[in-house]
């Protein structure tokens, strides 16, 4: 079961990243998402789509929405899927920029 749309998605990045969440805060922000997994320091979820050219929009689409929040996840594209992990770099592990980076990800096939 979808878990109810979360506060995350009407929440913008801070601008240059944040600290690292605890453990508990981030699986407390996961329990918000559907489908994401925690894997070592990357929050991780793969996408599954029917055809390529529904792989390449969604892609496109997370792109803009990596530009407006200035916070850009790693993809792995293939045919019908793509993986996406999102972790701050600068931060040394997760923020809350990932999780809301996440939700927005998630919202963007509820339209």
């Amino acid at each position: 079961m979808k878990p109810a749309p979360s506060a995350l998605v009407m929440r913008h990045c801070v601008p240059g990243g944040a600290t690292p969440l605890p453990a508990v805060t981030a699986h407390e922000l996961l329990t918000q998402l559907d489908d994401w997994e925690i894997r070592g320091s990357q929050l991780v979820k793969t996408f599954t789509f029917k055809h390529y050219y529904e792989t390449i929009a969604f892609v496109n689409a997370l792109a803009l929405i990596s530009h407006r929040e200035d916070h850009h996840p790693e993809l792995v594209v293939s045919y019908n899927r793509c993986e996406v992990r999102y972790d701050t770099h600068s931060a040394g592990g997760l923020t809350e920029n990932d999780f809301i980076c996440a939700a927005k990800a998630d919202a963007m096939l509820t339209l």
